[in-house]
């Protein structure tokens, strides 16, 4: 016969320690709970056996690829893997259960695509993980549909690409705007004022010494001083020998006329002109305005003694480097909205399938890197 003790008072049996832990360590949740947890899952959960047969395809699944469960179970998981991705994906999965981990992203930043019953190819993100002994290893694989977030990635991407191609044609026509003013002020009103010069020199010969020729030498004091701001000024809109003698004899005028200007003593290491002259016109102008707003950036703000300027083709890259020792360039200023020069420089760059980058020089200054692939241009940037 059993005692059941009695807490006094009190009619319910007592429960003794051991029997109060075995209680505790029972476990509540049943195979039948874990796959009802598994098939209310949004995202879709598939496990195949190391032969790639499903043993699990929930709600989801079923949804996604709109194959029934009956059907996926015991299929193979190629079913649902677009015909040129198959031998692909039998390798990963031998290789990563090879790898000693348990779990992974799939196709990190890469497009994946599944099939769905109906033949109809859409793009996916998953994960894999496998669990069990060698011999019986399972693989489970959780999926989501990306249809819209891809469609809404490639119709930015599309807007991206036509904003910078029309930031593209507003530089050009901003260039040959620039062409067409400055040889109108070279040709036109240059040889206009040279005309006048000619006969204020002719006069200047011909009437004696006193007030009215030293109002005339005046005269001819800022008649030399327009010419000079003219052709200053022809030149900062266009350098005509760009156009004319090449990217290397620019680049070598324009850091000398830098280095006069700014009291900046400035270095120049390029490649052999021949080289430099034969890359494409567009390039040429955006590495041009490049060194120009860098340089026009190392005179203002660097407070620098000095400067040095790399031009290099290497490789099918062209390469540009601008450093001074000067003071620097905070952080606040290149993020700062206001900033058009540099956002300039790089839209003209990136239009071109290269890269500006913007920070600090072994000198203690600033350094501007550019690098530009000659092969061809890219869509959208590099």
């Amino acid at each position: 016969m059993t005692c059941v003790n009695r807490r006094p008072g009190r009619g319910a049996p007592h429960v003794s320690d051991a029997e109060r832990s075995g209680a505790a360590n029972a476990n509540p949740y049943t195979p039948e709970l874990v796959a009802a947890i598994v098939d209310s899952a949004m995202d879709a959960i598939i496990t195949v056996d190391r032969e790639q047969r499903i043993v699990l395809f929930n709600r989801a699944a079923e949804a996604m690829f709109r194959c029934a469960r009956d059907v996926a179970l015991g299929d193979r998981l190629d079913r649902f893997i677009p015909h040129r991705f198959r031998d692909a994906h039998r390798s990963h999965i031998g290789q990563f259960s090879t790898t000693g981990e348990t779990r992974r992203r799939m196709g990190e930043n890469l497009v994946l695509w599944a099939l769905r019953a109906d033949g109809t190819e859409f793009p996916i993100e998953a994960s894999i993980s496998h669990s069990g002994e060698p011999g019986a290893r399972l693989f489970t694989v959780i999926l989501r549909d990306v249809t819209q977030r891809k469609a809404s990635e490639d119709a930015l991407r599309e807007q991206q690409r036509e904003l910078r191609e029309l930031s593209a044609r507003v530089l050009e026509a901003r260039e040959e705007e620039k062409t067409i003013i400055a040889r109108e002020l070279h040709d036109e009103l240059g040889q206009l004022l040279t005309a006048l010069k000619m006969d204020l020199d002719w006069l200047r010969e011909r009437i004696p010494s006193g007030e009215t020729a030293d109002k005339a030498s005046q005269m001819d004091t800022v008649l030399n001083r327009t010419v000079a701001s003219v052709r200053r000024i022809a030149a900062d809109l266009r350098p005509l020998m760009l156009d004319d003698l090449g990217l290397a004899d620019a680049a070598a005028w324009l850091v000398e006329d830098f280095t006069t200007r700014s009291g900046i003593r400035c270095r120049l290491d390029q490649s052999d002109g021949d080289a430099l002259d034969q890359i494409e016109r567009d390039i040429a102008t955006t590495i041009y305005r490049a060194l120009q707003e860098s340089l026009t950036n190392v005179a203002r703000h660097s407070a620098a003694r000095n400067a040095w300027v790399l031009l290099r083709l290497e490789d099918g890259v062209l390469r540009l480097e601008v450093e001074d020792d000067g003071r620097g360039m905070p952080p606040a200023t290149l993020a700062s909205s206001r900033s058009l020069g540099l956002k300039g420089m790089r839209e003209r760059v990136h239009y071109h399938g290269g890269v500006l980058e913007v920070g600090g020089a072994p000198r203690g200054g600033t350094r501007v890197k550019v690098r530009v692939p000659l092969a061809a241009k890219a869509e959208g940037g590099a």
